[in-house]
């Protein structure tokens, strides 16, 4: 399906050869054990190894994160399983590893159990693609772009053509992208990573992670640490999940559409400041995000004057949930300091922007700062 267009892709990904008098799309297979007869060499043996209905979701999402190539994709219980599985199955004491110091709350805590396990680790920011300096001996480097919850972009080809130069690994994690959005491997990286929980899936209501590589050793590696430590989702979330990709681009184009719109109507409020959305043509990322950026996801962050103001407006929102994680057709917010960790300031707020009508939206919004401005 790779002359096909991403909604087309989208509908139709994963489908198994059509069976007269079955279901388009089977329903999830509930299994502890398969019928085993000799030796061990079909592909369900055990449900911690294989299931059938992983197998069709993992063929649904590489068919959208390298259309028309042999890819080889691994859904996980979590996004931070995911993630785990390629910082920790792969990096042995004494090796180094490159991690952006503003990305993902959770990412502080790898780095804990990584050099708990004897392995060095360099941090730098995502902007000015300044994880370049750290590369020298790194066996991976780990990029986040756009990074959560500051959104700051960098420039993914550059840094792998250095880190492949130095024979150095390369991960990203694609979560607030999504395969529509950006596609890591076309851009040369080892390992796409996602958070599927977020807007992949969509709805605020499954728990999924998937690592996707080019490289099948790479991912036999990845797939052996879920067989180890046991990381695996449940047939039921990996069948809502494959129910859901058929409308990630209808999703993902009206949260995107909306969301540049709502960065656009906070660039005229003076009682926003560092506001940040890499699809705004007037953001410092935004160069770098056309280059390698199709669409430019549905988080948008800014600061409010400070923890009273950001609290104020949270209360004023009618249409928006006050809630953590983002990429739901149900718009959240939050006012990110209050976790802890991140490096923003109070009135710091992300914002993701829903499948809601935009005009309900933005006055929604407006009304709220309004109010907390009084």
């Amino acid at each position: 399906m790779s002359t096909t267009s991403d909604g087309t892709r989208a509908v139709r990904a994963g489908l198994p050869a059509p069976r007269q008098y079955e279901p388009t799309l089977p329903g999830p297979v509930f299994a502890a054990h398969f019928h085993l007869s000799g030796e061990p060499v079909g592909p369900y043996t055990y449900g911690r190894d294989t299931n059938p209905t992983w197998t069709l979701l993992e063929q649904a999402i590489g068919e959208l994160e390298a259309p028309g190539e042999r890819v080889e994709t691994t859904v996980f219980a979590s996004g931070m399983a995911a993630v785990s599985a390629v910082l920790l199955s792969g990096a042995r004491a004494g090796d180094i590893v490159v991690l952006p110091d503003d990305g993902y709350q959770a990412l502080p805590l790898v780095r804990e159990q990584l050099e708990a396990y004897g392995v060095r680790v360099r941090t730098a920011p995502t902007g000015g693609d300044a994880q370049l300096r750290a590369l020298d001996g790194a066996k991976l480097l780990w990029l986040e772009t756009p990074c959560n919850p500051g959104l700051d972009v960098c420039d993914v080809r550059r840094l792998v053509a250095a880190a492949h130069g130095a024979g150095t690994l390369v991960a990203v994690d694609n979560t607030l992208a999504t395969p529509l959005g950006q596609r890591p491997l076309e851009l040369g990286a080892d390992f796409s990573v996602a958070s599927d929980t977020k807007a992949m899936t969509g709805h605020g209501d499954i728990l999924l992670g998937h690592v996707t590589c080019k490289d099948p050793e790479l991912s036999a590696g990845v797939r052996r640490w879920r067989k180890v430590v046991g990381a695996i989702p449940g047939p039921m979330e990996a069948w809502l999940a494959h129910r859901s990709l058929s409308t990630l681009h209808l999703r993902v184009d009206r949260q995107c559409g909306t969301a540049l719109a709502l960065a656009e109507f906070l660039s005229r409020r003076t009682d926003v400041t560092g506001l940040r959305y890499p699809g705004l043509p007037t953001d410092p990322s935004h160069p770098t995000a056309v280059r390698q950026m199709r669409r430019f996801g549905s988080v948008v962050s800014f600061v409010l004057a400070d923890k009273d103001t950001a609290e104020r407006f949270l209360a004023g929102l009618r249409l928006v949930d006050d809630a953590t994680s983002f990429g739901s057709v149900r718009s959240t917010a939050e006012r990110r300091a209050r976790w802890g960790g991140d490096a923003v300031p109070e009135g710091f707020i992300r914002l993701s922007v829903g499948a809601e009508d935009p005009d309900d939206l933005l006055a929604d919004v407006e009304n709220a700062l309004d109010e907390a401005a009084r």
